[in-house]
């Protein structure tokens, strides 16, 4: 597509972008905008750009359509082992500090790569990641990538690349971790392919950090040459969305274009030899949330319970100072496949709805932001001990587990909530994207399916409970993505 789009309609659509995706594209980037704009143009079916943008400036686009096309205008070329000086101080002194903290404890790691395109940057963190560790098997290591484009997203999931991908990649990177195909292509690893998990997720519209979406308490997270396009209110947005989805001490990644400490104010800029990274400070802890035990759990006058320190919660106090639930209610989950629905969980009565514990609920969820998932897991299980029949906190237990990489278990964790509420949102929407990462593509989707159901009667700007301020319109829109990137049919 060698023709150039007039100014005239350079300026309709960079205003029509500025308006629908928050991307700014000034005049001096307008050569820019017209490459780009030709590789949209290609996607959308058209041979020539100039009627691709009239097209575009005079349609009612959709948010499928507004994310294909911002995702040619945001994603700049990649390559494996971009900017080898960041992946030179993420396994020389990153990796090292971080592992070294982690060996005596909980031994977890969670990354996100954000913008991750066709899969070339959170592969290469992943082979960093093995170098790094020489038994990854005792670890739990999560490394999402997230991005707008369904399509790019099955790109990455493939696994496959061409010669163009390594230009400037060590030559070991290919030799060690790729096999070639007959056709010349290159594919990655069966170890290393299996440690990333992608997912639709769009920077500008959606709600992080959330345990909905997995965005919370990373150690790591990289969002390079993406944040340059965007409006500096709307890139302000994002770095504080990133800031409160790291744990305290984590590291920021971004692209050489963008280091600025006007940007990341809230960062410390940490310079290694030949890059810069932004660390987010650890923080004094805040308080937990006060509660008043008498108050959340019902107990005789008679009963005793030792308090220890203000904000501070003991598990086994906590426990001794409750109401036992009544002995002739029985919680019981069949061991079973993954395949086992909901219904085939048996109580021996079962109960109406309990309801749900705030103050207790919001302490879990500050320990888990703040990856305290061991006291977290805790917390939890001794409010479940208490009330069995909270749906929330089995919902809770489950997102902790999964943060673990305890997949089975939060699964089992889900099922228990959805007994409790059929209707629990969050908890079907969790479990249909646990069972499509573990490639029960058809079990996951009747999940997601009961979601759309129960959304067909709610407002599209209503503000949906237990998802952190998300919307049903959006829950919606996330998952006809989720469906399209998992090649998978929506029932009407």
């Amino acid at each position: 597509m060698k023709n150039k789009i007039p100014d005239a309609l350079l300026s309709q659509l960079s205003e029509f972008i500025a308006a629908g995706t928050a991307l700014q594209f000034s005049r001096e980037h307008w050569n820019d905008l017209d490459r780009r704009a030709g590789y949209a143009a290609e996607e959308f079916g058209f041979t020539d750009k100039e009627a691709f943008v009239q097209w575009l400036v005079s349609s009612s686009l959709n948010r499928e359509h507004i994310e294909i096309l911002a995702s040619h205008l945001t994603v700049s070329e990649t390559y494996f082992w971009r900017e080898s000086r960041i992946f030179d101080a993420l396994e020389e002194q990153i990796l090292p500090e971080l592992i070294r903290s982690r060996e005596k404890g909980v031994r977890q790691i969670r990354i996100w790569c954000a913008g991750c395109a066709t899969g070339e940057e959170p592969y290469s963190i992943a082979i960093a990641l093995s170098r790094a560790i020489s038994s990854l098997a005792d670890w739990r290591i999560t490394i999402m990538a997230t991005d707008i484009n369904t399509n790019v997203l099955r790109k990455a999931m493939a696994g496959v690349y061409g010669k163009w991908s390594f230009r400037n990649a060590p030559i070991w990177l290919e030799k060690n971790y790729f096999r070639r195909q007959e056709d010349g292509k290159y594919e990655l690893i069966p170890e290393i392919r299996k440690m990333v998990i992608f997912e639709y997720l769009n920077l500008t519209e959606d709600v992080y950090p959330s345990h909905l979406n997995n965005t919370n308490a990373m150690d790591l997270i990289f969002c390079r040459n993406v944040l340059m396009y965007f409006a500096p209110e709307r890139t302000s947005q994002i770095v504080n969305k990133l800031y409160r989805s790291l744990i305290d001490g984590g590291w920021l990644m971004v692209g050489a274009s963008e280091l600025s400490g006007q940007i990341f104010p809230q960062f410390t800029a940490v310079h290694f030899t030949g890059a810069t990274a932004y660390r987010k400070l650890y923080q004094v802890s805040l308080p937990q949330a006060v509660f008043h035990f008498e108050e959340t759990f019902p107990r005789q006058a008679s009963d005793q319970l030792p308090l220890g320190k203000p904000h501070e919660v003991d598990p086994v106090s906590f426990s001794q100072g409750c109401n036992p639930v009544k002995e002739n209610i029985l919680f019981r989950v069949i061991e079973s496949t993954e395949d086992t629905p909901v219904s085939s969980l048996d109580v021996t009565e079962k109960p109406e709805d309990s309801g749900t514990k705030p103050a207790i609920s919001v302490s879990v969820r500050s320990l888990a932001d703040q990856g305290k998932l061991v006291e977290a897991l805790a917390l939890c299980e001794t409010a479940i001990a208490s009330d069995k029949l909270d749906p929330e906190m089995h919902y809770l237990h489950a997102i902790i587990l999964q943060e673990k990489n305890s997949e089975a278990e939060a699964i089992a964790s889900l099922k228990r909530a959805l007994y409790l509420k059929s209707d629990f949102i969050p908890a079907n929407f969790v479990l249909g994207n646990l069972l499509m990462r573990r490639g029960n593509k058809q079990a996951g989707k009747r999940y997601l399916q009961n979601v759309l159901a129960i959304l067909g009667s709610r407002q599209h700007e209503d503000i949906l409970p237990e998802s952190d301020g998300m919307t049903a319109g959006r829950l919606k829109e996330i998952i006809e993505a989720t469906m399209r990137l998992k090649e998978l049919k929506i029932e009407e």
